[in-house]
């Protein structure tokens, strides 16, 4: 896909139609992971970094790192970055046989490629549930996943205001499964990340037949295509035509560290869906989540 503004509908899934006010749930702040494909990667590594220093006693080798490669791709520096934020046991690295720089899963989807492509949608039938096995580190055993109907449905919001930063588009998307609605029960809740020449439409059907059936909110922020040129750390002056999350910095200098603006605007979205937690919600809960988030992230090649 080469615009973000197209989107490609997703059978079994119910859209909301218009944009609205991004909600509260009550989601535990504690349960809260990110995970990304590629660029989406960069920004959920960055997220990783960038953010438990809010809260330093939780300290750095508290958190859950998964990180996943197709033969064809290598890990092997970033791997040794992160080794110093996570300990083993609390790591986990996947290659999967036969697969190039593509998002994995374990079923044929409409214009998915075969496991060897690296090629849009970046998305192949490898033979492995990539989301459910990023879910399944993140928080354990899971219930199955829902093989029929989804109870739940995905709510379009408004991406804008303090949720949207440059190279974001105006609405983002959260799937919302039907046992989170009300509020009666504490849920969980996971942010994915697509990749360049990706949107959300194209990653939601990986993850939600798993957090369907087990609990799991998922925000699924979105970027956009800017053809305008931008001043990047090398001095360069390069536009972003394929809605990629800032890894070059497009929207500042410090687009990989806290306080840059994308990720700012993720962690914000973060901190209003789980300000509805009904055990020590508010600023509790928002403080929590800033840690949460980067305790549980996810790496995808």
């Amino acid at each position: 896909m080469l615009s973000s503004n197209y989107y490609l509908p997703i059978a079994g899934l119910a859209v909301g139609t218009s944009a609205t006010a991004l909600g509260a749930y009550n989601v535990d702040p504690n349960s809260v992971s990110v995970s990304g494909l590629s660029i989406g990667e960069f920004m959920a590594a960055q997220l990783g970094v960038a953010y438990p220093d809010t809260l330093i006693v939780l300290g750095h080798k508290t958190r859950k790192i998964y990180m996943q490669v197709g033969t064809s791709d290598t890990m092997s520096q970033l791997k040794g970055q992160l080794a110093k934020f996570a300990d083993a046991a609390s790591t986990t690295h996947v290659t999967t046989q036969g697969a190039a720089h593509t998002f994995p899963t374990d079923f044929d989807g409409a214009g998915d490629n075969q496991c060897g492509f690296a090629s849009s949608p970046y998305i192949s039938n490898c033979k492995y549930d990539g989301a459910g096995a990023v879910l399944k580190w993140m928080y354990g055993e899971l219930a199955a996943r829902n093989s029929g109907s989804l109870s739940g449905e995905v709510v379009s919001f408004d991406q804008s205001s303090s949720f949207r930063a440059s190279g974001m588009d105006s609405t983002g998307y959260l799937y919302v499964p039907a046992a989170c609605k009300n509020g009666s029960t504490v849920c969980k809740l996971h942010v994915a990340l697509h990749g360049c020449l990706q949107s959300h439409s194209q990653i939601q059907s990986k993850f939600v037949d798993n957090t369907d059936t087990n609990k799991i909110i998922v925000v699924f922020p979105q970027a956009i295509a800017d053809s305008s040129t931008h001043t990047v750390w090398s001095g360069s002056m390069l536009p972003n035509p394929n809605a990629c999350w800032d890894w070059v910095g497009w929207y500042g200098n410090n687009a990989d560290q806290k306080g840059g603006v994308q990720m700012a605007a993720i962690v914000n979205q973060v901190n209003q869906v789980i300000s509805g937690h009904q055990a020590g919600g508010g600023s509790n809960a928002t403080a929590r989540a800033k840690a949460a988030l980067v305790k549980r992230h996810a790496i995808r090649f």
